[in-house]
């Protein structure tokens, strides 16, 4: 809730500044249109928005994780480190009391620590001391060194002269202090608002794992073998998709027979989630190429047929009048009118597609593969190794992202009338 209450108050404080700091003034085509507000096309992504966007997660990442490559007072509060003292009331049968202190050494996690040496002190209740790790707890068993222990009906009654009954707790300024049902105390030191690095490691731990990962590989394949194996299997799918995908909403938009024959199929399958065809798959096709390739084929496929139905459903009819009325023969209008008008809901489609095969790819690898993104974040969160499976979730992103990218320039190239009707 606070990070998401701070990434609320970066992105309003920025979007005000810009708008203060930065000239907006439309250029280009742009600038020639009288009305922008509901026009899509007038629509541009403001760059500097974008990189905010990108620094403001890294910020928060970084700050929220205690990352050195941010200065420290940008740092959000960490765990309590160093030495805490409390002192305890401890009550033996006869009613008599006695006080005593607690040193406990919270130390790095991860880290070996040697225990603190105290002075036992005079009454018959000794000073005690112990380790814990940041962000872990631990047992207090102060009774165990106490000259009356729990034989002579030995009880902690308070902790910093505040009482406390087992089941019930006392918080200090280095943690909190519970007491289990059977009186014995427990410690748990401040944990902060940062994350635990095996719950969300800084940013530098993960492009360390990726420099290692790059050179020393992964599971006896190296980092590019496992990237490359995902995107072939994307690539490969959505194409055969895309070849089939496209000539079938093309008929369907075309045809009443087709579209009367193939609509039902369509609809039953557009809503089935591709994982949940996985062990279909599996069962007809193995845990091979050919059956991650068929799945990927079957995640693209309803999302083009659509796409192409869409599309050609979409054509300006007085544009197929027109053409009729100059002479155009069928083949004509199909070149000339209908492809060229249904290609941008083509793309649009394809983008849609490519996204959901990098979905599905990486949900297949995860059930089983030997090689790929997805295997190598699979494995790796069995043991924890959460760098590992950030680094292969920020690879994904980003090489689908790249795809997106080139996809968007393909279509500023092919389609340049794309909402300009």
């Amino acid at each position: 809730m606070v990070i998401l209450l701070i990434y609320i108050v970066i992105f309003v404080v920025s979007f005000f500044l810009v708008r203060l700091a930065v000239d907006q003034t439309a250029n280009g085509f742009v600038a020639r249109k009288t009305v922008t507000f509901g026009d899509e096309s007038a629509v541009t992504s403001n760059r500097t928005a974008s990189v905010i966007s990108i620094l403001t997660i890294f910020l928060l990442w970084g700050a929220f994780t205690g990352s050195s490559l941010l200065p420290r007072f940008l740092h959000a509060p960490g765990p309590f480190e160093g030495l805490a003292e409390l002192t305890y009331t401890a009550e033996a049968e006869d009613g008599s009391r006695d006080d005593a202190t607690i040193t406990v050494l919270v130390h790095p996690v991860g880290e070996d620590a040697d225990t603190p040496q105290v002075d036992p002190g005079e009454g018959w209740a000794k000073n005690d001391a112990f380790t814990i790790g940041a962000w872990r707890s631990g047992l207090l068993r102060v009774d165990k060194n106490d000259e009356k222990g729990r034989d002579v009906g030995h009880r902690v009654v308070a902790v910093n002269g505040q009482e406390i009954v087992p089941g019930g707790e006392v918080l200090t300024d280095f943690g909190r202090v519970g007491m289990s049902p059977k009186g014995t105390l427990n410690f748990e030191p401040a944990k902060g608002w940062q994350m635990e690095p095996i719950w969300l490691p800084p940013p530098e731990a993960v492009v360390a794992r990726l420099g290692e990962i790059s050179s020393q590989g992964y599971r006896d394949s190296t980092l590019w073998e496992h990237l490359g194996y995902s995107l072939f299997r994307v690539v490969v799918g959505f194409a055969l998709g895309a070849l089939v995908g496209i000539p079938l909403g093309y008929a369907m938009g075309l045809s009443g027979w087709f579209r009367g024959w193939f609509d039902p199929i369509v609809e039953f399958m557009r809503p089935v989630p591709p994982l949940a065809l996985i062990p279909l798959v599996i069962i007809w096709a193995g845990i091979g190429e050919v059956g991650k390739i068929i799945l990927l084929f079957l995640a693209a496929l309803w999302i083009m047929a659509i796409a192409a139905r869409s599309g050609v459903s979409g054509v300006n009819i007085t544009k197929v009048h027109a053409a009729y009325s100059l002479g155009a023969s069928k083949a004509q209008i199909m070149r000339h009118v209908i492809v060229p008008n249904s290609l941008p809901e083509i793309f649009t489609g394809a983008r849609v597609a490519m996204g959901v095969c990098w979905g599905t790819v990486v949900a297949a690898e995860l059930v089983a593969a030997e090689k790929g993104a997805g295997m190598m974040i699979m494995v790796a969160s069995k043991f924890q190794l959460t760098d590992i499976v950030l680094m292969g979730i920020i690879l994904i992103g980003v090489i689908g992202f790249g795809i997106d990218m080139l996809m968007r320039k393909a279509e500023r190239l092919l389609v340049p009338w794309k909402g300009r009707s």
